[in-house]
């Protein structure tokens, strides 16, 4: 998935959802639900599908999925505001940075329902968080790395939004984990969703730090950006790599053992969960929110012998 072909691909296609979506839901006397992603990724594709699902079971409801123009507060904020002046009845977002954007955040939430999803703000009035633990997702990560790396190592990890909390979170939990042992996560380097500058930074740190053993991807597309630098430098096999999510190159990795393995989340699951806890709420049912306005959905570790499986449900998913 290059920034150019399959990541500007997946964007322009979001946007033509979105906009398809859009036209049909303010055309018809419907109440609409967003969900409004953080930045265009193959990552939402199972979100998508999520919603799709969703809205087939609610066809009293017109459901959309937002990709915002760019990876950026204003813009993700801005999209928000134009979807509540449109008049939609419920938002569930992955918040580019949360740290950022309360007063934002809060002012969308006290014009519609407002829910986060991947990237959470607990901070603002949201009504729920749906979406994985990632302190958790970042200590099954560093069980992969420990796994792997018995004789301990030097890592150094990539993402997209070092201000997320999916990002700061995961970054924790991976540190938790492999405290008291030889492994350290020596630094992490952001590319602000761009794959570009997510590929060029794994090609520095290459440079940088040629005694680095550990490459960590956390965001979906920055394991394969580690994959392709790693094989175009001759590295591929050599440096051990921690994934996240599903990817093909990074499932593709896993399964020739290229990559250590890969910590999946479960955007179907929110997307389809997360519309119809929306529409329940809009409707003025409001007990499937939990006292602590939190959702988990478990994050699980997927190795060599796990991919086929894994790829053949992701498909059965798909095709709901």
């Amino acid at each position: 998935m290059t920034y150019l072909t399959r990541g500007a691909a997946a964007f322009a296609a979001g946007l033509m959802l979105s906009s398809v979506l859009t036209t049909a839901a303010f055309a018809a006397d419907k109440p609409t639900l967003a969900f409004v992603v953080n930045g265009a990724s193959d990552f939402w594709k199972a979100a998508e599908a999520g919603v799709k699902k969703a809205q087939a079971e609610l066809p009293d409801f017109n459901m959309e999925l937002k990709y915002p123009e760019q990876s950026s507060v204003a813009i993700q904020q801005r999209l928000m505001e134009d979807l509540v002046t449109a008049g939609v009845k419920g938002i569930m977002v992955s918040a580019v940075d949360p740290k950022t954007s309360t007063d934002g955040l809060n002012k969308i939430g006290s014009q519609t329902a407002l829910f986060t999803t991947d990237s959470d703000a607990p901070n603002t009035n949201r009504v729920a968080y749906i979406g994985s633990s990632n302190i958790d997702a970042g200590k099954q990560a560093a069980e992969i790395a420990k796994k792997a790396m018995p004789d301990g190592g030097k890592c150094i990890g990539f993402v997209g939004l070092l201000g997320a909390d999916n990002a700061k979170e995961r970054i924790q939990g991976m540190k938790d984990g492999l405290a008291g042992t030889k492994i350290e996560l020596t630094d992490v380097r952001g590319d602000d969703i761009d794959q570009t500058r997510a590929k060029k930074n794994v090609e520095d740190a290459l440079v940088a730090s040629p005694d680095v053993t550990c490459m960590v991807g956390f965001y979906s597309y920055n394991t394969p950006r580690i994959y392709e630098a790693l094989r175009e430098a001759g590295k591929l096999g050599q440096i051990t790599v921690v994934g996240f999510d599903d990817d093909p190159i990074t499932l593709g990795g896993v399964k020739e053992g290229t990559i250590a393995g890969t910590v999946v989340q479960q955007p179907y699951i929110w997307a389809y969960q997360g519309m119809k806890l929306m529409a329940a709420y809009v409707n003025g049912d409001k007990s499937g929110v939990p006292d602590n306005k939190l959702i988990i959905v478990p994050t699980k570790v997927i190795g060599k012998d796990d991919v086929d499986a894994y790829a053949a449900n992701l498909k059965a998913m798909a095709g709901n």
